[in-house]
């Protein structure tokens, strides 16, 4: 009996993005090539590849297309058309490239508005996002109007793939044979400097219940995936090295285990940011708390070796002392627990659960408006002189809550005023301890679409 046809993965883009790079990195890195095969058209070509999906591999096709607009812009409109359509045509998935670095450019506007009409899963892959600098561009790129959480890679020296790869194998059915139950229902990301108690952590969640534990092939700087059946449900604890100061890196591998940490937070849908109870808070753990709550990502405090601190702090102090280390974020919750011992690390767990549900939550579009009137009234957004109005929310997407406001001029809405309505959105919805998302969009988002 022959095996059935492979998913199709068709990566489209304009020209230049690293559409070929990608390609290349999927082809060589995971493991093996199956069967190369010529493409439909002299511009498209399509290799098989094998793929980690959770305990097992799958065999998709990968189909790379020439770029998109190799002609005269006021041409592009048939040209644009007929690529989108041969590359996506029997596709079951694809994955729109845009390059970081160079921004939204007229062509990525074009393609979006083309493949928003698509009744099959987009990817937006932001790629050339080698520094933490090019990662903070990526938010920019929402306002092309993909559904679903961007993701920063960097094809040609590997970065974020593991993180593409998970998401192609959640957007992608499940291969014959492998059960729903697979698919991770939460990743927890366990982060903090080293001798924190990470690793202690992870082993007390396991237990007996501990189901597979290895590191992803080809992606040895990555972190090490621990994955746990927990209540009929699976989870992936992605367990790091720990962060150091970069003046004590002994080795290129010191730089690896450090940018592993934040590259889990990226990956994750909960952090949990363990630090030693008994010793005053880093600036280390202090960046690394920011990094989570700017990355719209929820967020747990644990005070791990607690049973050594109790009996010389009380916990009220302790809170006390966390909200002056970490201003801004007194809504982030903090839990007491010793991993070595087990105390509270169930209870731990559990809270991290609690704030993935609270992400997963979605907020009508009238009661949201209803609490943005009120958040209005309250405090008008104009001032010097320059009138900002607010006209309508609406909440686009979880895991982070992204809320989408429409506004007259989005660069006369400041910082400090998206804070505040964050603060009135956290009283009045189910968002009490997580970070939420603002995309602004103004007139002229809505002209560069048409043109």
């Amino acid at each position: 009996m022959s095996s059935p046809d492979p998913y199709r993965i068709a990566i489209v883009g304009r020209p230049n993005v690293g559409k070929s790079t990608l390609l290349n990195r999927l082809f060589g890195s995971r493991v093996s090539i199956v069967e190369p095969t010529a493409g439909v058209t002299r511009d498209r070509i399509g290799v098989r590849v094998e793929l980690p999906c959770y305990n097992r591999t799958r065999v998709v096709e990968v189909i790379d297309t020439g770029g998109i607009g190799i002609v005269d812009r006021h041409d592009l409109g048939p040209h644009v058309e007929e690529q989108v359509r041969v590359a996506t045509m029997a596709a079951d998935l694809i994955l729109f490239m845009v390059d970081v670095r160079d921004g939204v450019t007229p062509l990525d506007v074009e393609v979006a508005r083309r493949l928003r009409g698509l009744s099959k899963p987009v990817q937006l892959v932001c790629n050339k996002a080698d520094t933490e600098k090019f990662n903070w561009e990526v938010d920019a790129f929402r306002r092309l109007g993909i559904v679903g959480e961007p993701i920063a890679i960097s094809a040609q020296n590997g970065d974020g793939m593991v993180a593409l790869v998970e998401r192609i194998n959640e957007l992608l059915p499940p291969v014959e044979g492998e059960a729903e139950r697979f698919r991770p229902s939460l990743k927890l990301a366990i982060v903090g400097r080293r001798n924190a108690g990470k690793s202690t952590m992870v082993n007390a969640l396991a237990k007996e219940e501990r189901m597979i534990v290895s590191e992803i092939p080809g992606t040895t700087r990555d972190a090490v995936d621990v994955i746990l059946e927990r209540d009929g449900h699976t989870i992936v604890v992605i367990d790091t090295a720990g962060i150091k100061k970069k003046s004590s890196f002994d080795d290129p591998i010191d730089f690896f285990s450090d940018t592993r940490s934040y590259r889990a937070v990226r990956r994750a849908d909960v952090a949990l940011l363990l630090f030693d109870a008994t010793a005053p808070l880093s600036g280390l753990e202090k960046r690394l708390a920011r990094y989570v709550v700017d990355h719209h990502k929820p967020l747990v405090l644990g005070a791990n070796k607690w049973d050594l601190a109790r009996g010389k702090m009380e916990p009220e102090a302790l809170e006390t002392y966390l909200a002056t280390q970490l201003p801004g974020v007194p809504w982030v919750p903090l839990s007491f627990l010793s991993a070595k011992s087990g105390w509270h690390v169930e209870e731990t767990f559990r809270l991290c659960e609690e704030l993935f549900e609270q992400s997963s939550l979605r907020v009508g579009t009238g009661e949201l408006n209803r609490v943005l009137e009120r958040a209005l009234q309250a405090k008008n957004p104009s001032s010097k002189g320059h009138r900002v109005q607010i006209r309508y929310a609406t909440q686009v997407s979880e895991r982070p809550p992204r809320i989408l406001l429409f506004v007259n001029d989005k660069r006369l809405v400041t910082k400090d005023y998206l804070r505040y309505l964050e603060n009135r959105f956290r009283e009045e919805l189910p968002f009490k301890e997580i970070p939420m998302h603002f995309v602004l969009r103004d007139k002229q988002d809505a002209v560069l679409e048409e043109t």
